[in-house]
């Protein structure tokens, strides 16, 4: 059996190629990258790379042809082609390839959610669906990593406005759930995959048990942490959309109480073990 994952130079696609060759074999993983050369630098030996851009649908199913299972790592916003654009043309490549499975990573809720973040997955799930393709929706909750202002040292360490709840968990650990999900037998339609309920009184307790320090986190408004953003030497455009990265923890868009993640993984990582695990890099 053939499996590919696409925009596997990104964070996610690198740990979930690493974690499919650990599964699979490396002759049983296609990746599918912007950059061949790129992909060849920072992807293991032994798998297919193939080239292909979502912009671009004759290649990107040109770059399917004899898979069997694919991982669809939704697209970053923003690009010269919107990022709608670019999953239409996934979903159409991935039918017209005749592929069997679509695992695609979507956001929390994303057919009911009302956050601006969830509008392309919404309508990416929905293209899914009709397109007749057997698929998983993996609903991913906040990465670790988005919250390195708030753990790093600088000026906006234990600085937050948003009054809500996530569930944070690694970026790994999602990626090696994809995975998990890709190479079932069985996989359920949807998971909404998240880590444990916590506020960022929470995050903050998990911080100083991996630092050893005894440090408070504070709230503050929204125009007092772009402020903080900017003292980290952001121009205040910049400062403002990262600010606004919380506005799904505020709305409560990420408040979840789900257990996939868990049980798809056999377990979690201690939140106070990955948060140490990820400074460390």
């Amino acid at each position: 059996m053939k499996y590919a994952i696409s925009a596997a130079t990104g964070n996610f696609g690198q740990t979930a190629v690493k974690n499919l060759v650990d599964a699979v074999g490396a002759e049983n993983v296609v990746a599918i990258v912007r950059n061949e050369e790129k992909g060849k630098q920072l992807l293991p030996a032994g798998i297919e790379i193939r080239q292909a851009d979502y912009g671009d649908e004759a290649a990107v199913e040109k770059a399917l042809a004899g898979v069997d299972k694919l991982l669809f790592i939704s697209s970053q916003p923003g690009g010269a082609v919107t990022r709608a654009d670019q999953h239409k043309n996934v979903v159409e490549a991935a039918k017209n390839a005749g592929v069997g499975y679509v695992a695609y990573t979507s956001f929390p809720k994303a057919s009911e959610s009302d956050n601006w973040l969830a509008a392309d997955h919404k309508l990416t799930e929905k293209l899914i669906k009709e397109s007749g393709l057997k698929h998983s929706f993996l609903r991913n909750n906040w990465y670790l990593e988005n919250e390195m202002t708030f753990l790093a040292p600088g000026p906006a360490n234990r600085l937050y406005w948003a009054n809500n709840f996530a569930g944070w968990a690694s970026e790994s650990e999602y990626a090696a759930a994809a995975v998990k999900v890709l190479t079932s037998d069985d996989p359920k339609e949807v998971y909404e995959f998240a880590g444990p309920k916590r506020s960022y009184q929470d995050l903050a307790a998990a911080l100083n048990v991996a630092t050893g320090e005894e440090a408070a986190a504070k709230q503050v408004s929204q125009d007092e942490y772009v402020k903080a953003l900017e003292g980290l030497g952001l121009d205040h455009d910049t400062a403002a959309m990262y600010a606004a990265f919380q506005q799904p923890i505020d709305d409560g868009s990420l408040t979840e109480e789900s257990s996939d993640l868990e049980e798809v993984l056999g377990g979690l990582t201690p939140l106070d073990q990955a948060i140490k695990e990820l400074l460390a890099k």
